[in-house]
């Protein structure tokens, strides 16, 4: 399976002070956390006794998947996991990390994906790195209902996940359909992915049609 190139959960760290968004959970009476304490979280008011330990591995994960070394990436997510199994950012960044060890196989990949939007269903990153994921493995109809998620939750970047989305369909489905790659199906890949680079460019059909 060809690579992309890996999305930008591997926060540098630069960037370890940044505050990252609250997570809201029906599981957590309160949460509070630095970048490197994304997992560590404070469960019915009582502070993990585990933190220190995903605190390093986390950060042991995060450099492993940004060097590169993906298996070492796998399994150092892998352990957290087995410490927090409801790290969202743990099964987020181990499916990052899976896409580049050839022995997970899409269904696997896509199961991380899952667990991550479901443990944190508001975060926009998770739902358009799950998209473009599925566009690589030919997923249309699920890439394309996870970037309009993603854009409904960051309305501000909606046109970027439009963009994204119009270009890698475009792209992606004659070679995922080259075997039923007919003038008729041509055409309706080009419609839709023209339709969404209409739409991030705030343009309507009828005023391209206008236009041109």
């Amino acid at each position: 399976m060809p690579l992309r190139p890996m999305r930008s959960c591997r926060r540098s760290f630069e960037d370890a002070e940044k505050p990252l968004p609250r997570i809201h959970s029906e599981n957590l009476m309160e949460t509070f956390y630095t970048p490197r304490e994304h997992c560590c979280l404070i469960r019915n008011g009582r502070r993990s006794v585990h933190m220190p330990e995903i605190e390093k591995e986390l950060m042991g994960a995060q450099e492993a998947l940004a060097n590169g070394d993906f298996e070492s990436a796998v399994a150092r997510y892998s352990k957290i996991l087995k410490v927090d199994p409801k790290c969202a950012e743990a099964y987020f960044g181990k499916a990052e990390a899976s896409v580049g060890v050839p022995k997970m196989t899409p269904e696997e990949v896509m199961e991380l994906y899952k667990k991550a939007v479901e443990l944190d269903p508001k975060n926009p990153l998770y739902q358009s790195s799950f998209a473009s994921y599925l566009i690589e493995i030919g997923r249309f109809n699920e890439a394309e209902a996870a970037y309009n998620k993603a854009a409904e939750l960051d309305p501000d970047n909606a046109r970027y996940y439009f963009s994204e989305f119009g270009v890698e369909y475009i792209q992606r489905a004659p070679v995922v359909m080259e075997k039923f790659l007919d003038d008729k199906t041509k055409e309706m890949i080009l419609r839709k992915g023209l339709k969404y680079l209409l739409k991030a460019a705030g343009i309507t059909e009828e005023e391209a049609k206008k236009l041109l």
